[in-house]
């Protein structure tokens, strides 16, 4: 996507992520089911930019943020891998509950995202929720689609200066919505935009 201005997201000030203030829930803000306006806000996101000690404060921030959900029985995996060599760089859970099958969901949704260069919410949006009709669109046999989910929680992240993209962002565990919503909210608290 080449244009004259692009916007770049910035890490706020500070030194890693900020503690926890209280273990209020505080709720996940809905993303756009408008796919056109996702596009421009909340499909990607491009930072100035992603080492592993970025994954490792936005991790930790996901963790924070989603620390809440799981003391009322509402646990969560955070993944976040690197798209070169898929190595995880930074996973964990936020509470007791999560199973083996929740790595798969991770998995699948990262499938997504490596091979269309998109989330899985906008994914989603596009099939209007139909993994059949995904599956059609694709010609893609019953073991090949078993490979995707097209549930929001996956996020590719990009960074300034780099082709494609460098890393992806996973959330699984609540409603697809919110799996979508919080990595989104996460770093909009944390990140600022610029016009680049």
């Amino acid at each position: 996507m080449a244009n004259a201005s692009q916007k770049v997201w910035f890490r706020r000030s500070g030194d890693g992520p900020a503690p926890m203030q209280d273990d209020s829930l505080t709720p996940i803000p809905p993303p756009t089911t408008d796919l056109e306006a996702l596009k421009t806000d909340g499909d990607s996101f491009t930072l100035n930019s992603f080492t592993v000690d970025d994954a490792w404060d936005l991790g930790h921030l996901l963790h924070a943020r989603l620390k809440p959900f799981a003391a009322r029985g509402q646990s969560t995996l955070i993944s976040i891998s690197l798209t070169n060599s898929d190595q995880v760089v930074f996973q964990c859970v936020t509470g007791p509950g999560i199973t083996p099958d929740h790595e798969t969901w991770v998995r699948r949704k990262r499938n997504v995202v490596l091979r269309w260069a998109r989330s899985t919410w906008a994914m989603s949006l596009e099939f209007k929720h139909n993994e059949q009709q995904f599956k059609q669109v694709f010609q893609l046999s019953e073991e090949q689609a078993n490979q995707y989910a097209i549930h929001g929680g996956a996020i590719p992240i990009r960074v300034r200066g780099v082709e494609g993209i460098v890393a992806v962002v996973i959330v699984s565990g609540l409603a697809q919505q919110e799996d979508h919503g919080v990595i989104v909210d996460v770093i909009k608290q944390n990140w600022e935009e610029r016009d680049e």
